[in-house]
């Protein structure tokens, strides 16, 4: 089970490969203004137990959220599944910047930070999934 966490853009692309391919709902991604927390759970495929296909329940959350917003979300139903395919940070003003949820379709979730502050967990065990991501399509 993996425990990661990020402080810096290095740190959020170990963590972005890790939860390549996660599916998400819609409704376990929720922002929390009055901590400034951003929150979410997924099924995330596990990379480094291949060759076996498997998944775990992981959970993340983004710590000092100013602003949360979505693109290609509205209308979406609480149980539609979402991919998500990377977690990115662009610096806007230093260290303030832009952690970027990118999802499959064209979907968005951008959170403004005052610094990237990144915990993911692993909740669970695994089980066994029939279906192995693939990006050679």
């Amino acid at each position: 089970m993996l425990r990661l966490a990020a402080q810096d853009t290095e740190d959020l692309k170990i963590i972005s490969a890790h939860m390549q391919d996660a599916l998400v709902r819609g409704s376990d991604m929720r922002y929390m203004g009055k901590t400034r927390q951003f929150a979410m759970v997924c099924n995330r495929f596990a990379w480094e137990r291949q060759p076996h296909a498997e998944r775990r329940r992981s959970g993340m959350h983004f710590e000092h959220v100013l602003s949360v917003k979505q693109q290609g979300l509205a209308g979406l139903e609480g149980g539609d599944v979402l991919s998500l395919l990377a977690i990115t940070f662009e610096e806007t003003e230093k260290p303030e910047g832009i952690i970027t949820l990118t999802f499959a379709a064209g979907r968005s979730v951008k959170l403004q930070v005052e610094y990237v502050d990144v915990q993911m967990k692993d909740l669970d065990g695994a089980w066994a999934t029939e279906f192995t991501p693939r990006h050679d399509v």
